[in-house]
């Protein structure tokens, strides 16, 4: 069964920046899309960007500007670069891979890494 694993969070400052990732054990190239969440405590979770299998890439308007999601294949590693930190972003992120799996849509999480904004 394909695994995802998130690696990158931490504590930083207001107004640092933070890049997660997201390795897959499995190919990503012929992956729907994959994304990034993130869940708050107290909080449900939201979607913060997505990449699809033709590279167009989405944000979450509170993210727009500051957050870029990329993706290496060659690493089946899709990464999330968040700049300008805020307190209100702090959360758990988790990684999402959909994809086919027949004629099934599939998905696949992560377990997740923590993200602390904290002066």
């Amino acid at each position: 069964q394909l695994q995802l694993a998130e690696s990158g969070g931490g504590l930083v400052q207001p107004g640092g920046s933070l890049r997660l990732s997201c390795t897959a054990s499995e190919s990503i190239s012929i992956m729907l899309a994959m994304d990034w969440f993130r869940q708050a405590p107290g909080k449900e979770r939201e979607l913060v960007a997505y990449i699809t299998r033709g590279g167009d890439t989405n944000y979450a308007d509170s993210m727009k500007g500051r957050f870029t999601i990329s993706r290496d294949n060659a690493k089946n590693t899709v990464y999330l670069q968040m700049n300008s930190l805020k307190f209100d972003d702090t959360a758990v992120y988790y990684c999402r891979l959909r994809r086919y799996e027949g004629a099934v849509v599939r998905d696949y999480w992560g377990q997740g890494t923590q993200v602390t904004v904290s002066s």
